[in-house]
């Protein structure tokens, strides 16, 4: 992440400052523009509202790496369904705090029905490449950079990692997933992780 332009979660819970009488006409200019694939409406978005959402995880999840690794996955599904979103059928924070929601109590349900799987995920690896990956996404917590290194992955290693580390599946779950041969879905998590942190490292 570029540290010149890097946000930094508030962990006493307080929210960001928004307008009353213009937020919801201001949030929903920014995420129609999101939807467009405007970085820059996303990366104020974001500062508007991170807040909000970092403590509702907070509320739910308690665990704070947990409730961070959240926000982060939460705002890459703004990004991903940003287009899909409709201003008739809701406000742009209702809209926002479902998907918080849903993902928070996603987390809490993963972390108590999947309490062997990161000991699986580790054996099945055999190296450092996930964690050290997996820390650096939760210590960075920037919207635009985490876009900016998915973008370099290929769409097939993009799908794999995405659903081995925000899913939570293991290589052989991915691979049933995705109607793919094991070693394949493994070269492609591999090979995927170390670009991943690569540009990491070097934002």
């Amino acid at each position: 992440m570029k540290r010149q332009g890097r946000a930094s979660l508030n962990t006493a819970g307080q929210e960001n400052p928004l307008p009353a009488p213009d937020a919801r006409e201001r949030l929903t200019k920014l995420l129609l523009r999101i939807g467009q694939g405007d970085r820059e409406s996303f990366t104020e978005f974001y500062k508007l509202t991170s807040q909000r959402v970092y403590g509702h995880a907070r509320r739910t999840i308690v665990d704070v790496e947990i409730s961070k690794d959240t926000t982060q996955d939460i705002y890459l599904t703004v990004w991903q369904d940003a287009p899909k979103y409709n201003p008739a059928a809701g406000s742009p924070m209702a809209w926002l705090m479902t998907i918080t929601h849903r993902r928070a109590v996603d987390k809490v349900r993963s972390e108590q029905a999947g309490s062997t799987r990161e000991a699986r995920w580790s054996a099945e690896q055999q190296s450092s490449d996930y964690d050290v990956v997996a820390e650096t996404v939760a210590a960075r917590l920037e919207a635009q950079t985490v876009i900016k290194c998915l973008a370099t992955l290929s769409p097939v290693q993009r799908e794999a990692i995405s659903l081995a580390y925000y899913n939570g599946l293991t290589y052989r779950e991915v691979a049933e997933h995705l109607s793919a041969p094991l070693p394949t879905v493994k070269t492609r998590i591999r090979n995927g992780l170390k670009q991943l942190r690569t540009c990491l490292d070097g934002a």
